[in-house]
C-alpha cells in the first residue's frame, strides 16, 4: 500500500478550539497509523504556534478542559510532526519567532501550495 500523506490547514483557534482539538486528534490517530501527517497554520490558527498559547485554549464547558495543548506535545514530542506557519501572519499576528513552539517555521502560501500538489489537504 502507498504511503498516505496529508497536510492540516488550521485556520481556527481560540473561536473554534473544538474544531482545532478535533483536527488535533484525527492527525494523531493517523499518525499512529504510519501516515505522513504535517500541519499548516493560517489566519487564527497561526497563533497555535505560540508557546503557552495551546494551554489557554478551553472547550469543554463543564469542566474547562482542552485537549489541545497535550495532543500538540504528542504529534511534536512522539511523532516529529512540523507545524509551518504563513509567513504573512506571522507579522499579522505579532508572533516572535523567537518564541514558537518546536519543530514550527515560517513559510510562504507558495509552500502550502507545493505540498498540496503532493499531499492530500484536510482544512479545519
Amino acid at each position: 500500500m502507498a504511503e498516505k500523506k496529508f497536510v492540516f490547514i488550521i485556520t481556527d483557534s481560540h473561536d473554534n478550539p473544538d474544531k482545532v482539538a478535533g483536527a488535533l486528534q484525527l492527525a494523531t490517530n493517523m499518525k499512529a497509523m504510519d501516515a505522513t501527517v504535517d500541519f499548516f497554520l493560517m489566519d487564527k490558527g497561526a497563533l497555535l504556534a505560540k508557546k503557552g498559547y495551546a494551554e489557554t485554549l478551553v472547550w469543554q464547558k463543564k469542566d474547562e478542559f482542552s485537549p489541545i495543548a497535550d495532543l500538540m506535545k504528542t504529534l511534536i514530542d512522539d511523532f516529529g510532526v512540523k507545524f509551518y506557519i504563513c509567513a504573512s501572519c506571522i507579522k499579522h499576528y505579532g508572533l516572535d519567532k523567537s518564541e514558537l513552539i518546536p519543530n514550527s517555521e515560517a513559510k510562504p502560501g507558495s509552500f502550502l501550495g507545493e505540498m498540496l500538489l503532493e499531499r492530500e489537504g484536510l482544512t479545519f
